[in-house]
């Protein structure tokens, strides 16, 4: 009876021991199961931090197009003014209108000469 309970005993040990390595081996299956979930998770946040449509690279190409376009503005300003000054002179300013038509037009008062200057090509 005692070596009954004794086999009993150990087999009642081998298969809680068994047990324990089952539910071990499930626990470390899960763990690494949930461990991977969190690695793909953390990748896919990651990846649409960075490259998604309010990502830090469609950040930065939104920055660089508009400082582009901030400098064409200030260009297209300047010559704004630039060419509102050249049309105050061209309606009030005859000077300023006489030299434009010599230049531009070659145009010459009567009795002028208007001489053609050619340069030569050095070779």
């Amino acid at each position: 009876m005692a070596r009954q309970f004794l086999l009993e005993a150990k087999l009642w040990g081998l298969i809680c021991n068994m047990k324990t390595r089952i539910n071990k081996h499930k626990s470390n299956i899960q763990t690494k199961a949930i461990k991977l979930f969190l690695l793909i998770g953390v990748s896919i946040l990651l990846i649409t931090f960075f490259f998604g449509d309010h990502g830090l690279y469609h950040l930065y190409t939104i920055k660089s197009e508009r400082k582009k376009i901030q400098e064409e503005i200030e260009f297209l300003r300047e010559k704004r003014i630039v060419l509102e000054s050249e049309k105050t002179k061209l309606k009030t300013d005859f000077k300023y209108i006489e030299e434009m038509a010599r230049e531009k037009y070659r145009m010459a008062k009567k009795g002028e000469k208007v001489f053609k200057v050619i340069e030569k090509e050095n070779d």
